[in-house]
């Protein structure tokens, strides 16, 4: 069983910056792709950046030119460092990772981190 453990979290004031790291560990798999996702009170879950292998990060226009995502394949861990951060950030946000997962063969599976909560103070 694949775990994505996150960490980075925090309070910031508007204008500062963050970074979160997510590392997968447990069992044998291959990264298809690694990305955060957010949910802010009262709004639904939204896909934030994307870094598929083998790719350049992909982004929410909302964070374009302010995140960036990157990912360190030999420690299957992904980073969102988040600059220029802004008080309409504020959110919990999620690590998930699309990957084969072996378990007698291999098998297309998605796993969630449990959150990690980013609060930016105006």
């Amino acid at each position: 069983q694949v775990q994505l453990v996150e960490s980075g979290g925090g309070l910031v004031q508007a204008g500062g910056s963050l970074r979160l790291s997510c590392a997968a560990s447990g069992g044998s798999f291959r990264i298809n792709s690694m990305n955060w996702y957010r949910q802010a009170p009262g709004k639904e879950r939204e896909l934030v950046a994307s870094i598929p292998t083998g790719s350049s990060g992909n982004y929410a226009d909302s964070v374009k030119g302010r995140f960036t995502i990157s990912r360190d394949n030999a420690r299957s861990t992904v980073y969102l460092q988040m600059n220029s951060l802004k008080p309409e950030d504020t959110a919990v946000y999620y690590c998930n990772a699309d990957l084969l997962e072996f378990s007698g063969r291999w098998s297309s599976r998605t796993y969630w981190g449990k959150g990690t909560l980013v609060t930016v103070s105006s």
